[in-house]
């Protein structure tokens, strides 16, 4: 059997009250869950805006059944036609699809995904950068998102962030490799959970930013785990979580 985790770790520019980047996970009705996560033009009020019209649609579209690829391309035409091309947005999905068995990344964004296989004795044994040329939503009228698709198996990390995220340090000209920090991560600790993760990783780029984000930051990670099965022989109840923890 296998554990899915999804854990998103964010926080807002530095002086600004709002995070311009919005992050959702939604059911997908044939079984599976998504996660949408959007980064709308500029900062603060406006950029959310964006990005919670943008995550809105998105979510809505999923929860009707739609496949990720016409997720991506009717959010696009939505906010092209609403807006007149005149405001753009990164759009990233990843879905554990439990129908077809397969975890489906869906990119609208210059920020990569990093897709790790991880073995729990000896550490990461490969990391591939998914970072094809990919147009954000809202500007250009054909724009389509670039999907990768892979079997569900144990062991496998996806990573994605925002644009704050990737540029943190970079004003200091100390430029984060999160594929560096990762690697080293998953070293450390043979198979840390998705919250460890995702919160040692936006732990890094605050650091780098001297606690002061030069711009909205979001870390999102999916994992594939083994679970451990249980002592008890019976049939238990499969128990599904959900954890939120949000400072105000």
């Amino acid at each position: 059997m296998l554990d899915v985790q999804i854990a998103i770790a964010k926080t807002n520019k530095y002086a600004s009250r709002e995070s311009g980047d919005t992050a959702e996970v939604v059911e997908r009705p044939h079984g599976g869950f998504s996660v949408v996560l959007a980064d709308g033009q500029g900062s603060g009020r406006s950029a959310k805006t964006i990005s919670h019209l943008v995550t809105t649609k998105a979510v809505s579209l999923i929860k009707d059944g739609v496949r990720d690829g016409a997720v991506a391309r009717s959010v696009h035409d939505y906010l092209f036609a609403y807006r007149a091309g005149k405001v753009s947005a990164t759009l990233v999905i990843l879905t554990v699809d439990l129908a077809s068995r397969t975890l489906v990344m869906s990119r609208n964004s210059h920020c990569p995904i990093l897709l790790v296989n991880s073995d729990a004795h000896s550490g990461p044994q490969d990391i591939t950068l998914i970072d094809a040329p990919a147009n954000p939503i809202g500007i250009y009228s054909m724009t389509k998102p670039v999907i990768t698709e892979i079997p569900l198996q144990a062991h496998t990390y996806a990573v994605t962030y925002s644009d704050g995220f990737m540029e943190a340090g970079k004003r200091d000209g100390n430029a984060i490799d999160p594929a560096l920090l990762i690697d080293e991560y998953l070293r450390a600790d043979k198979t840390p959970t998705a919250r460890k993760l995702a919160d040692s990783l936006l732990q890094k780029g605050l650091e780098l930013d001297a606690n002061r984000p030069a711009d909205d930051m979001t870390v999102l990670v999916l994992t594939v785990l083994p679970s451990t099965p249980p002592d008890d022989t019976r049939i238990l109840p499969q128990i599904r979580r959900m954890e939120i923890e949000i400072p105000i």
